[in-house]
Parts: structure tokens; C-alpha cells; sequence
């Protein structure tokens, strides 16, 4: 079977580095979650920080998964139909705006960086299942034109 993929290694790999870096980062701001209550700490910040830790946590590993299959794909361990039907990247769980508004910006803006990283994987696996079938403007300019050419001629 021919590897028709307009992905590539290069590609993978810079996102792979890039979502371990932030997985380490996600596990370094949630890891505080799993330690004991401090004396009068808001049990509403533990709430908002566990489970959007956990909506957190599960977004790195979906993305580190599909960056993994892609990977196993180019080194040849995975088929492109292997990766077709078991490599999909789940769609991505909202974050609850009351349990941002809990969190410290910086964790905030940790959170809004894995969804931007999974927003980019998620239209990346789009592209890839429907073959990169999409016409880049100036390619569809050029079909239109040489289509006008050849009827003039």
C-alpha cells in the first residue's frame, strides 16, 4: 500500500516535542491537585482544579496518543489503514468558564495552550482522513485559469 499522506516526519516530530514539553508542564500545575487541603482553602478551587486538571490531563494524553500513531505510521509499525481506523484524536471536552474563573491565570492560560495544540492536531487529523483534499485558493486560480486557457484554445 501506497503512503498517500501530505504529513510528515518533520511535521510529527515538532509536535510530538511540543506536546511533551506541555505535558510536563500540565503535570507539573495539576500534580499540586492530588496533595492534602491546606486550613480554609476554597474546596471550590480544588473542584475547578481537579476537574479541569482531569479534562486537561485527558487532552495531552489524546494528542500524545494520535502523535504517537503518526509516528508508528512513518517508522512503518502501523499501516495507514491502522492508523485510519484506530488513530482518530477524540473530540475535545469544554472547559466550564465558573471553574476557570477559579483558577490562576497562569493555569488558565496552561488550559487555553493544550486547546489551541488540540484544535491544531484535530484540523490536522481532518485534513489527513479526507486525503488533503482541500484546494489551496491560489491551486484552484490556476485549475480555473489553465480550464479558461484551453477553452480559449
Amino acid at each position: 500500500m501506497t503512503r498517500t499522506t501530505n504529513l510528515s516526519r518533520p511535521i510529527i516530530e515538532a509536535l510530538y516535542s511540543e506536546a511533551l514539553v506541555l505535558a510536563d508542564d500540565v503535570r507539573a500545575v495539576f500534580a499540586l491537585g492530588v496533595r492534602e487541603p491546606e486550613i480554609g482553602e476554597d474546596a471550590t478551587v480544588r473542584l475547578a482544579l481537579s476537574t479541569e486538571g482531569l479534562k486537561t490531563t485527558t487532552r495531552m494524553m489524546h494528542i500524545l496518543a494520535w502523535l504517537l500513531n503518526q509516528r508508528a505510521f512513518f517508522s512503518g509499525e502501523l499501516s495507514e489503514n491502522q492508523v485510519r481506523r484506530n488513530g482518530t484524536l477524540p473530540s475535545d471536552r469544554e472547559t466550564d468558564p465558573k471553574a476557570l474563573s477559579c483558577l490562576e491565570p497562569e493555569t488558565c492560560e496552561l488550559i487555553a495552550e493544550t486547546e489551541r495544540l488540540h484544535q491544531r492536531i484535530a484540523r490536522l487529523d481532518e485534513a489527513w482522513r479526507s486525503g488533503f483534499e482541500m484546494a489551496s485558493p491560489a491551486r484552484a486560480i490556476h485549475s480555473r485559469l489553465e480550464r479558461r486557457l484551453s477553452d480559449l484554445g
